[in-house]
């Protein structure tokens, strides 16, 4: 098979890995440089018998000089050469940029365009070349097992590296072939940054000593380590007891079951559980997690890292990354939709009915209320909630409490009102203010947990 075309080759691996197996819009992430290069020609050439829509993205980091003319160069080529449909951001990080900075704004621009499209992909142009650094970077660092998978051909949210199986010099040699321009970036051969000085100097050595057995050794600790990975994941399935519930960013079990486990396997299983949830937890978060499910009350919270934290909510054991309070919008116009954080909104015009439930993902608002300014934001301190068919007004901070909201989660959950007035927490408690007469014209929103 290795002597194939590369085209062929990869055809091959898409249908025996099942990448790319469902139909719809993928993001190609392509910088400019020969590895990229050559994943757009090849999934251009195979598209169409995926039923697969392309668009290129570029992130011009704005760190080397001349990147917008890359920027422009990879447009041309994505648009002249292939007629695809090209976003470039300019993200404006400015010379001295770290590594570190750079790939953070690069995803947040990627994923968020990923969003934007609805696209049901996120493609990158990762290869055999990068899983061997990579592998080698993480034991240098003393990486647990699981760090020693390596990169993965599928990551969450519809990220996928299909060209894993292939060397750096064979997509090189294929995009030279294609007569294009090719960027090479300088800092990819700076040992000063640690993957350059491993590709440059580290390497070198090993593979002067050991020769292409290097290599292949590396990629196995990678294949080996991948089918732990595989197995944790699979004893999740095999333990119902555990009451697993799993979203992006965000996991949750029976806190007495999981504290019923001896404590290095109830470690391993919290990590398998935090990598289904795309959440990276390190193997002494794991035991510190681990304490304080047995010991601590209701209520109580612990901060896992910058933006990772846990908290026991009754009898359950919640861990999510902190969402980041999403900025205020208008229910502008008769009808529309917009995304909040993990929530989309959709409303319309249409008769309210007889009752409104005080509960559920579903109110009208009357016309008079609409006039005004409605929107949707974060909860404030000191909001407050006339409950619908109560006395009195309530806190909104309590009544998400009281309806289980994990405390790292309500800083962006949506509150629907109009000034300063809160009418509706989604899903939580629908206000008093703001309701329209049966049969009168209002606004009905629906809301839907992403």
């Amino acid at each position: 098979m290795t002597g194939a075309p590369l085209l062929d080759r990869l055809r091959d691996h898409l249908a025996e890995a099942a990448l790319l197996a469902e139909p719809g819009l993928a993001v190609l992430a392509v910088s400019g440089g020969p590895d990229s290069l050559a994943m757009l020609d090849l999934l251009a050439a195979l598209a169409p018998g995926l039923s697969i829509t392309l668009v290129v993205a570029h992130a011009d980091h704005g760190i080397l000089e001349g990147s917008a003319a890359t920027a422009e160069q990879v447009r041309r080529i994505a648009e002249q050469r292939y007629g695809l449909e090209t976003v470039v951001e300019a993200l404006g990080l400015g010379a001295g940029a770290s590594e570190t900075r750079a790939r953070t704004a690069r995803y947040r621009f990627l994923r968020h365009l990923q969003r934007e499209r609805a696209a049901r992909y996120l493609v990158t142009a990762h290869h055999a070349d990068d899983q061997v650094e990579t592998v080698l970077l993480r034991l240098l660092r003393g990486s647990a097992p699981a760090g020693l998978a390596g990169i993965q051909s599928r990551g969450p949210r519809g990220l996928v590296r299909p060209l894993l199986p292939f060397s750096r010099a064979e997509l090189a040699a294929h995009a030279a072939a294609l007569g294009v321009p090719i960027t090479v970036d300088p800092s990819n051969r700076d040992p000063r940054h640690m993957r350059a000085w491993v590709r440059t100097v580290l390497w070198p050595v090993i593979e002067q000593r050991v020769g292409a057995e290097g290599r292949d050794a590396l990629l196995a600790v990678a294949g080996h380590a991948s089918r732990e990975v595989a197995a944790w994941d699979r004893l999740l399935d095999a333990l119902p007891e555990l009451g697993l519930v799993v979203e992006e960013g965000r996991f949750e079990v029976a806190r007495e079951v999981l504290t019923g486990y001896h404590n290095v396997l109830a470690g391993r299983i919290l990590r398998a559980a935090a990598r289904r949830a795309g959440v990276r937890l390190a193997p002494s978060a794991a035991g510190r997690l681990v304490r304080f499910a047995a010991r601590a009350t209701s209520g109580r919270r612990i901060m896992l890292g910058e933006a990772l934290g846990a908290e026991v909510a009754f009898s359950r054991l919640v861990v999510s990354v902190d969402a980041a309070a999403p900025a205020p919008q208008r229910l502008a116009g008769n009808d529309g939709e917009l995304i909040f954080g993990r929530y989309a909104l959709r409303w319309s015009r249409e008769p309210a009915p007889e009752q409104i439930a005080r509960g559920g993902w579903t109110t009208w608002v009357d016309a008079e209320a609409t006039q005004a300014a409605l929107t949707v934001r974060p909860p404030s301190p000191g909001d407050r909630l006339a409950p619908l068919g109560g006395t009195g007004h309530a806190k909104v901070a309590r009544l998400l409490m009281a309806a289980r909201v994990p405390r790292g989660e309500r800083r962006a959950y949506p509150v629907v009102g109009r000034d300063e007035d809160v009418l509706w927490i989604p899903g939580v408690c629908r206000g008093s203010h703001g309701i329209p007469g049966p049969g009168r014209e209002a606004m009905r929103i629906d809301v839907v947990a992403r």
